[in-house]
């Protein structure tokens, strides 16, 4: 399994946010430039971007300084991508990977036109799920509405989907340990799909139930940042 620190830009600096809300924000007091340097020299192969000007807006907002960043290491980016040219925008500027959320929920088929345009390896599809009743219930606008879709039934419209970023939205952010029951089903039923887990992780022993349960790969922000523990040791239990 593979650690991916994550950096949630806001007015060009790494902030977090707890659950996705906005007006619950904490400034780390860092520059993206200097937290990618220092995860790069900690092992770390790929760090998980999110753009929250360009989510809130619909559209990419923070382009030139996610451009500056793809040149210190490899980097999977999302918020508020809408069309395949912002993809390719996006592309050209050195990200390995795009991350596709609500519109893939809302306009399947430019999803598949931009699996099928960049390929399955560069695309990522990112599920907000509630769990509902013991099942994830897929979550859109920002978690603040239900899809009323369960996450099976999206994932079947999307066949030729490679790679996912699921997060249990009640776990984001706040420290509570990932669900890793839903991880362990996911990668039972989709043993071909490459999950990225998200939320909640709170420390390196979490890590070490993600990787049993058969997650790819964890996604951590507030963790590292918090200094719960370091991007080395992270990326070190990770790999068991």
């Amino acid at each position: 399994m593979k650690l991916i620190p994550a950096i949630d830009l806001m007015d060009s600096m790494p902030v977090r946010l707890a659950q996705g809300d906005f007006d619950r924000r904490t400034d780390y007091g860092s520059t993206a430039d200097d937290a990618l340097a220092a995860f790069k020299a900690q092992g770390a192969e790929l760090t998980h971007i999110v753009d929250l000007d360009g989510a809130r807006a619909g559209e990419p907002r923070q382009h030139e300084l996610i451009a500056s960043l793809a040149p210190i290491m490899p980097i999977q980016v999302a918020g508020g991508f809408r069309t395949r040219e912002q993809v390719g925008d996006m592309f050209e500027a050195g990200a390995a990977r795009v991350v596709i959320g609500s519109l893939a929920l809302k306009k399947p088929q430019a999803f598949v036109e931009m699996l099928n345009c960049y390929g399955a390896e560069r695309m990522v599809l990112a599920l907000d799920v509630a769990i509902q009743d013991g099942a994830p219930v897929v979550a859109s606008h920002g978690w603040q509405e239900s899809s009323g879709r369960s996450l099976d039934d999206v994932l079947a419209d999307f066949p030729r989907v490679r790679h996912i970023l699921v997060t249990d939205i009640s776990r984001d952010g706040m420290m509570s340990g990932p669900n890793v029951e839903l991880y362990r089903l996911l990668k039972a039923q989709y043993p071909d799909i490459v999950v990225q887990a998200s939320g909640g992780v709170a420390s390196l022993d979490d890590l070490d139930e993600l990787r049993a349960a058969g997650a790819d790969a964890a996604i951590t922000g507030k963790a590292i940042w918090g200094k719960t523990f370091s991007v080395a040791d992270g990326v070190k239990r990770a790999r068991g």
